[in-house]
């Protein structure tokens, strides 16, 4: 009976403070509920997060904005890059031009006592058993086979077949090649040919045994055989190898003609 007593008066209890707890926030000035004021407190920071997203988003508007500038500024840049490139290249090629009518001018110049016909290089062979170039010059321009080809240096070879636009010449590097010549100091004949392991020298042979063969000396053509005029330069003494035979000693001629690097060439015109 007493603990019947006991959880009436718990419940009555219980149920006072429940409405005063009503009461209170019935009354609370701001007009909000109780459970909307603990939506609030958990649906706000949501809130706030996704707020802040959009405003950092919307703020990004201008960097992708600036990206597509900067895209399209670098495109601008690389077309300017290509048009500059191009220029270069035209500049280049006047230059390169420029350069060939110079080594013309001074080829006609230096052998103005021939009859020429000028062109320059096009093609070149150059290898261990061939080396021949071709020159953009034929027979529709009077190049003919066997006339002389010359350098600004000095002697290149001669020419061994001809088209109507083009012409092949075998130059004196060339291991079939040979060159009837004379060593100016001594005047004594020689003959040069092509080397199989360099296309920078040639070998002098056939000295005399009384010959006084010195380093430095200039080599010409001797214009004996009647395929090279008299006189054009074709190298100087490099070194002179001795061998137990005089008859066998030979001199290494460095070529007046740099082959890696020719261009221009001349074609001497048959009288």
């Amino acid at each position: 009976m007493y603990k019947n007593k006991k959880s009436g008066f718990l419940g009555v209890l219980v149920t006072i403070i429940v409405l005063i707890i009503i009461v209170i926030f019935s009354n609370n000035d701001s007009g909000v509920s109780f459970f909307e004021n603990i939506a609030n407190k958990v649906v706000s920071p949501i809130q706030n997060g996704l707020t802040f997203i959009k405003n950092k988003v919307s703020g990004n508007e201008n960097f992708f904005t600036n990206v597509k500038d900067l895209k399209e500024q670098n495109e601008e840049l690389l077309k300017k890059n290509s048009e500059l490139e191009t220029s270069l290249r035209e500049l280049e090629n006047i230059k390169t031009e420029n350069e060939q009518l110079k080594e013309y001018l001074n080829l006609t110049e230096k052998y103005g006592e021939y009859k020429t016909i000028s062109g320059y290089v096009i093609n070149r062979d150059i290898s261990n058993y061939s080396r021949t170039i071709v020159i953009n010059i034929g027979s529709n321009d009077g190049v003919e086979k066997g006339m002389t080809v010359i350098g600004d240096k000095g002697l290149v070879g001669h020419v061994v077949s001809v088209t109507e636009t083009t012409a092949k010449v075998q130059t004196i590097i060339d291991t079939s090649s040979s060159v009837s010549a004379i060593m100016s100091t001594t005047k004594d004949s020689i003959v040069c040919k092509g080397e199989l392991d360099s296309d920078k020298t040639l070998r002098a042979m056939y000295i005399p045994t009384d010959a006084n063969v010195i380093q430095g000396d200039s080599i010409e053509t001797s214009g004996i055989g009647g395929l090279y005029p008299k006189g054009i330069h074709i190298g100087t003494v490099q070194k002179v190898v001795s061998t137990q035979n005089m008859i066998d000693r030979y001199a290494v001629v460095e070529t007046a003609v740099n082959f890696e690097k020719l261009t221009s060439v001349l074609v001497i015109k048959n009288n």
